[in-house]
């Protein structure tokens, strides 16, 4: 009995170091890229590699906003980034909504058809898309970060496979109360679906945020780029700011972790609210 409990304390233990470990290395690069952003260009190459700078040096960050277009690149991808996120999480909930509980013909066909498209890399998809986006007008423009992107199999799926969990009792008794459909799908559909749209929102707002190849393609405009896409400019073969991409990255990771932390707490509370009323 004692051997069993050594034994069993010693694997958490064991696994628990494991974990540490993988976690430090994971954060490791992230660490040296926020002590970068406050060395100076000398210092982020010495050699050996040091972890925290010698000094607080703010001229990475005074380059970064005095002479380049972060402020607008940061601004140009927060606008998309949302609008992105809340368009394609209202038209994943919608789909989803629709082939999890109406029956129409072709339904199964159709949703295979989504699932297929999952298996086709943004490269394929990149001469199609921008052939359309001239020939609407809308090369280097916000519409063409956004509405090519409004509705995705991924989001399609997890919407779907949620809903069917929801009963149909409780949209049939909300039918029954006069309401329609949209009065349905808004009222009782929207609020049961927190937890799922919060987990569409990180993963849709993440990769937009991130979204490099396709602005590359897209945008020409300074002044419109986001900042995935900026940020690489300051680099370039007779200008290397090294300090000043390092600051941007470590600014441009500040959204990604706010909205993880927000869609987190509502995806907590929706799953409590849910089994208190359970």
């Amino acid at each position: 009995m004692v051997g069993n409990r050594f034994w069993t304390r010693f694997w958490q233990i064991a696994v628990n170091a494991v974990l540490l470990v993988v976690v430090i290395l994971f954060l490791m690069p992230y660490l040296y890229m926020v002590s970068s952003s406050f060395k100076e260009g000398g210092e982020i190459f010495s050699i050996p590699l040091k972890l925290l700078p010698d000094g607080l040096y703010l001229g990475n960050y005074e380059l970064l906003f005095e002479k380049t277009s972060f402020a607008r690149w940061f601004a140009n991808s927060v606008f998309v980034g949302l609008s992105r996120t809340a368009l394609a999480v209202v038209v994943s909930v919608m789909a989803g909504y629709a082939f999890a509980k109406f029956d129409f013909r072709f339904k199964n066909a159709l949703f295979l058809f989504v699932i297929a498209t999952l298996t086709l890399p943004i490269y394929v998809l990149i001469v199609p898309l921008y052939d359309m986006m001239v020939t609407l007008g809308w090369t280097d423009r916000y519409v063409a970060l956004i509405l090519p992107f409004a509705a995705q199999a991924i989001g399609v799926f997890l919407a779907r496979q949620y809903l069917l969990s929801i009963p149909d009792e409780i949209l049939d008794a909300a039918r029954v109360d006069g309401a329609t459909e949209w009065g349905v799908f808004w009222r009782v559909v929207l609020p049961l679906s927190t937890p799922v749209m919060a987990v569409l929102g990180i993963l849709f707002f993440t990769t937009a945020w991130n979204d490099f190849i396709w602005p590359l393609v897209v945008m020409t405009e300074d002044s419109k780029f986001p900042v995935a896409l900026g940020l690489p400019t300051l680099l370039g073969p007779y200008s290397q700011e090294y300090g000043a991409v390092m600051a941007g990255s470590f600014l441009s990771t500040l959204p990604i972790i706010i909205v993880f932390l927000i869609a987190q707490r509502r995806f907590i509370e929706a799953l409590t609210s849910g089994a208190v009323k359970g």
